[in-house]
């Protein structure tokens, strides 16, 4: 055993001294011919990644720098389409406000929720958790979900939820629900809630049964005295790779649930109580066709999630200490 680990001493040694006095050029090119095998089965991903996820982002940030109709040449004009975007559009300011809002709001409950569904849903036989996890995840694929609360608050006297209430004395006429800004913002949030269990959910699933169930005995050995200790010190830092998917899901849909929004109040919605940056980038660069400042929204948005992100996958990192 001695002689074997020496050995392997010597040959990493030996490997350093080869790759000094090389540049890093060179010694990047030697890694990348020494691992040729698995590069060449990754170019597939890295190619497709540059051509739809790279190089669109790098074109908007140009883009976002140029007035571009999509039957012109691009114009340059600096940064004007940002000092328009934050001093002279005051939508733009408030489809903001309504985004951060939002996403402060469905994004963390959202993820907890999904969280503790599937810690729940884990603890069953496993034939009653199939029908419990199908139970729980359809209404995030279902096509109709919006039919239905679209029924539920109807705005005549018909709706199940104005019926109800008028047949209880609480109020005289129907309620304009989707129709009236006070109520169309908390109603989306509700309905964005309710179909947030959906790929989170199911990885966070996963990541339940790929725990080890000796951990939890030496766990209790160590002092582990309950459930929630348990979940805190052991379960949560085991599925962190899963816990990180469900973030940055919960992220990516809090950010962007226009199509909550457009499919229960339209497009606009009344007094733009629901207006969201993803409903101003469709607005200018899907409508109005000023792709230029259309890709300055999208830069603000990307650099939005991307922040969130980043704060996201540090408080992440402290999940299980003390």
């Amino acid at each position: 055993m001695s002689f074997k680990f020496n050995l392997k001493k010597r040959n990493k040694a030996e490997e350093i001294r080869s790759y000094n006095g090389m540049t890093k050029l060179q010694w990047t090119w030697k890694e990348v011919l020494r691992n040729k095998t698995a590069y060449f089965m990754l170019a597939p991903f890295f190619t497709l990644f540059v051509i739809f996820t790279v190089l669109p982002v790098l074109l908007s940030i140009f883009l976002s720098l140029t007035d571009f109709n999509m039957l012109e040449m691009p114009e340059w004009q600096g940064l004007k389409n940002y000092i328009r975007l934050f001093l002279e559009d005051e939508i733009f300011i408030l489809a903001c406000q309504n985004t951060l809002i939002f996403a402060a709001i469905t994004g963390p409950v959202s993820y907890i929720l999904s969280l503790l569904v599937a810690w729940f849903v884990n603890e069953l036989p496993p034939k009653i958790r199939a029908v419990v996890t199908l139970v729980f995840y359809a209404p995030s694929i279902s096509g109709q979900v919006y039919l239905i609360w679209k029924t539920l608050f109807s705005s005549d006297s018909y709706g199940w939820a104005n019926a109800v209430l008028m047949d209880l004395g609480m109020i005289t006429e129907p309620i304009l629900w989707f129709e009236d800004a006070k109520y169309v913002m908390p109603l989306c949030i509700v309905v964005a809630l309710w179909t947030s269990l959906g790929t989170a959910f199911l990885s966070f699933i996963a990541g339940f049964q790929t725990v080890d169930r000796s951990m939890y005995e030496a766990g209790a050995v160590d002092g582990i005295k309950n459930r929630w200790q348990e979940l805190w010190y052991i379960t949560l830092p085991t599925m962190r790779p899963q816990m990180m998917f469900g973030a940055v899901l919960a992220i990516t849909n809090s950010f962007g649930f226009g199509g909550v929004v457009t499919a229960l109040c339209g497009f606009p919605s009344v007094g733009y109580a629901a207006h969201t940056i993803m409903h101003h980038l469709d607005d200018y660069g899907g409508q109005r066709y000023e792709i230029g400042y259309a890709s300055a929204i999208a830069v603000v948005l990307f650099i939005i999630m991307f922040g969130a992100n980043r704060v996201i996958k540090k408080a992440l990192s402290k999940v299980g200490e003390s």
